[in-house]
């Protein structure tokens, strides 16, 4: 492996450089389809599905919302040092229509932080096809133990977990996700983490490069 002194956003212009030249016997199409990605706009739309302990939080606001079967089966859960939540994340991807091209996802890794914290990651391996202005939904299932990260307050825990489902006054949610391309030159990771936010959850949606 040749190690070259260049900055993330250089490498990731040199390779598709290089597989620009070997377009010729990989098909122009492929390389164009990689070059519109790195203009393809991110935005966190919903949160659905939200369930904490087996108990469903979706139309929940607070703790004084759940009766009282739920509460006891919460604190119940919570009494055996966990508090397992599972939700869907929905992203939307759209690549701009002045692109005139499709751009193609072929892997995603992604990390959730929840009130700024970081919490799990995963990867989308399913091919995704962006074709220009036409909006794309992405799905993350996420699954994560709410004590491992934010302590043992049952109050606090669902509370976080109904501002996650977007019914409750808006907490920090947003995702880093690093796009994976495969190129003539092999599988190729996007230079930076994107941060995406939530317009549903936590203010204005918006995107960006950084960690």
């Amino acid at each position: 492996m040749i190690h070259l002194p260049l900055s993330p956003c250089s490498r990731w212009a040199l390779l598709l450089g290089i597989g620009g030249l070997l377009a010729v016997s990989v098909g122009c199409t492929t390389v164009r389809e990689v070059s519109a990605l790195q203009t393809v706009e991110f935005s966190l739309t919903r949160v659905s599905s939200v369930q904490v302990g087996g108990v469903d939080l979706t139309q929940v606001q607070s703790l004084d919302d759940l009766e009282a079967a739920e509460w006891t089966r919460l604190a119940a859960v919570l009494s055996e040092g966990t508090l397992p939540a599972s939700f869907d994340v929905h992203l939307r991807a759209v690549n701009p229509s002045e692109n005139r091209v499709d751009a193609r996802l072929t892997e995603m890794d992604w990390t959730l932080l929840l009130e700024n914290e970081e919490t799990v990651s995963g990867t989308v391996q399913e091919p995704v096809v962006l074709p220009p202005g036409t909006p794309q939904e992405i799905v993350l299932p996420v699954s994560l133990d709410l004590v491992r990260f934010f302590g043992d307050n049952l109050r606090g825990l669902v509370d976080l977990a109904a501002a996650v489902s977007g019914t409750a006054p808006p907490q920090t949610i947003q995702l880093r996700v690093q796009p994976i391309v495969r190129t003539p030159l092999g599988r190729l990771k996007y230079p930076s983490p994107i941060r995406v936010l939530s317009e549903d959850v936590g203010g204005p949606a918006s995107s960006g490069n950084g960690p």
